[in-house]
């Protein structure tokens, strides 16, 4: 199925999260940029609080579409070895491209989040929420950085993932959610009528929308 929009992807995937409503215990994470719209429909429907967890890419140079890993906070990093053996990238360009995103990774976090002190996930259901997977190497630095802070169950919702990194992921959380798992799969983008690229403006909008419509954010 094509998506109008990641509002409108929000708003079908909540459908699929209907028993999570009004559950004290379920906090919403949206991973920037993309996710975030997403999210936050997400969020509005179950009645959740909602919150960003920034997440970066590592991109293959030249070829930054292709994920040869991605990082999070609290020092995570995962690594695709397949990707990075078939391209024969060396642990000196992996080493400098993580050190560009992660100061990527501070920038929006300082952005987003300011003195805001991250959520409490002790004992939370956590739902990570992008607009899509492709590779899934974001997902999983995610479901990674997450799983530190020792959660009750980790659900992973998007709108549209290629088939094999669902299958992938869903043995690394307590459930995956995804509308769509066309294949051929191709991109995420493919996937939209509308696939502009999120703006950090918009993210700060959204999530000081989210908080002033009374989801404030769970800090413990």
């Amino acid at each position: 199925m094509l998506f109008k929009n990641r509002r409108f992807a929000g708003q079908v995937l909540a459908q699929e999260l209907a028993a999570y409503v009004n559950r004290s215990d379920v906090v919403v994470l949206g991973l920037p940029r993309g996710g975030v719209p997403v999210a936050f429909e997400v969020a509005q429907a179950l009645n959740a609080p909602l919150d960003v967890l920034v997440v970066r890419k590592l991109g293959v140079p030249d070829r930054e579409e292709l994920a040869m890993g991605a990082i999070a906070p609290g020092g995570v990093r995962i690594l695709n070895r397949n990707i990075i053996n078939m391209v024969n990238i060396s642990d000196e360009v992996i080493a400098r491209v993580a050190v560009q995103e992660e100061r990527e990774l501070q920038r929006r976090e300082n952005l987003y989040r300011g003195q805001r002190p991250f959520p409490d996930l002790h004992g939370r259901t956590v739902i990570l929420v992008d607009d899509g997977l492709a590779t899934g190497a974001t997902m999983w630095a995610a479901v990674v950085a997450v799983r530190k802070h020792q959660p009750a169950a980790i659900v992973i919702a998007v709108p549209v993932a290629a088939p094999e990194t669902c299958q992938q992921l869903e043995t690394e959380v307590d459930q995956i959610t995804c509308v769509s798992s066309p294949s051929p799969f191709y991109s995420v983008g493919l996937w939209y009528e509308n696939f502009p690229q999120t703006t950090d403006e918009e993210v700060r909008e959204l999530l000081t929308t989210a908080t002033k419509n009374g989801e404030a954010l769970f800090t413990g």
